[in-house]
């Protein structure tokens, strides 16, 4: 289950996964891995998942930390989809 909460953004009311953050149009989380191999495996199931769904998050790795930014190009927003793949890599941090 997708536990969500209310943020304000001026305009809109969003749904946002839990643990993430609604910063520049995107929803945003930084993961802190146990270990530099870690992190990478944690990049690798995110990556898997993505494949799969057609949907890729922006990635940026610095040494035990992720940070991932979920947004839909072609929407120019936040999309249900979005809120599903941000919930689910939540899952994958382990």
């Amino acid at each position: 289950m997708t536990v969500c909460v209310q943020v304000h953004t001026g305009r809109v009311t969003e749904d946002v996964p839990a643990g993430w953050e609604v910063v520049d149009g995107a929803l945003e989380r930084t993961f802190e891995l146990p270990s530099f191999p870690e992190a990478i495996e944690f990049v690798n199931r995110v990556a898997a998942a993505a494949e799969e769904a057609n949907h890729h998050p922006d990635i940026e790795i610095h040494y035990r930390q992720v940070k991932l930014r979920w947004w839909t190009h072609s929407e120019q927003a936040i999309t249900d989809r979005d809120r599903e793949l941000a919930a689910r890599s939540g899952s994958l941090a382990g």
